[in-house]
């Protein structure tokens, strides 16, 4: 697969399929994940985002390339959302950071005991992670928040070596909105889980328990509507019904 040309990357990955299964450490896929090019129009979009830039964010120097997930690579409790926002992830080089969901979402992270601090910046504002990792099945900011169908498909190598790298320890997994929802469950198909038949559907505090093939522990999957500011402004997601699924996915992980 050609690379598509980016400014901001001197050595290019074009083909996710290809490279995603040679990385033996998480932080090794994120090195990877971060050069990747194979998508021409997000490559484009994030590329003008980061040249164009917000007028708030006019005096800062853009990240400009796909987001890498962010947390622990023994991690209990993962989360999967849709893809970085382009003046948030796209901007600071992690997802979820700098933007009104992730001031939610780590709000409630902290609230908890997963996060050391409520808040997320930039990436040396000394935020971690506890017991819990953050990805998403697109890595790339997409025109409008709408990833094509055909670009989740080109990412998803990345999330299921992502996946694979987390199988010794990962017990649950939350889901960030049914677009993160509909893209897992193959992935979850294809790896080391049993997705039912017909599949669950998403909806919030949704629960399903998915044996392993490999004997290995079973895996949670429970569902939440998405930290963006659609649902967190009109009061479809608020802060105690975030801070639930969280209690819950720790009940489930066994993380005290």
């Amino acid at each position: 697969m050609p690379t598509t040309p980016a400014k901001l990357i001197s050595d290019p990955i074009g083909d996710p399929a290809t490279a995603a299964p040679t990385a033996t450490r998480l932080t090794e896929l994120d090195q990877l994940i971060s050069r990747c090019t194979a998508c021409p129009r997000l490559v484009a979009w994030r590329e003008e985002v980061a040249e164009v830039k917000r007028a708030a964010f006019r005096d800062e120097e853009y990240w400009g390339r796909p987001v890498p997930g962010f947390g622990p690579p023994d991690a209990e409790i993962g989360f999967v959302g849709l893809a970085p926002a382009a003046h948030g992830g796209n901007r600071t080089g992690r997802i979820f950071t700098g933007d009104r969901s992730g001031d939610v979402l780590f709000q409630a992270l902290y609230d908890v005991g997963l996060a050391s601090q409520p808040e997320a910046h930039h990436l040396d504002d000394g935020l971690e992670l506890f017991h819990t990792r953050i990805t998403a099945p697109v890595h790339c900011a997409p025109p409008a928040n709408k990833p094509t169908p055909a670009e989740r498909d080109t990412c998803r190598p990345w999330l299921v070596r992502e996946l694979d790298l987390l199988r010794p320890t990962l017990r649950v997994v939350i889901v960030l909105g049914a677009f993160g929802w509909q893209a897992l469950l193959p992935v979850l198909a294809d790896a080391v889980w049993e997705v039912p038949r017909p599949r669950p559907k998403f909806g919030h505090e949704a629960h399903v328990e998915l044996q392993a093939t490999d004997g290995g522990a079973p895996l949670h999957l429970l569902g939440c509507y998405h930290v963006s500011q659609q649902n967190t402004f009109t009061g479809k997601l608020t802060p105690a019904m975030l801070r639930g699924v969280l209690e819950h996915a720790k009940r489930l992980a066994g993380v005290a």
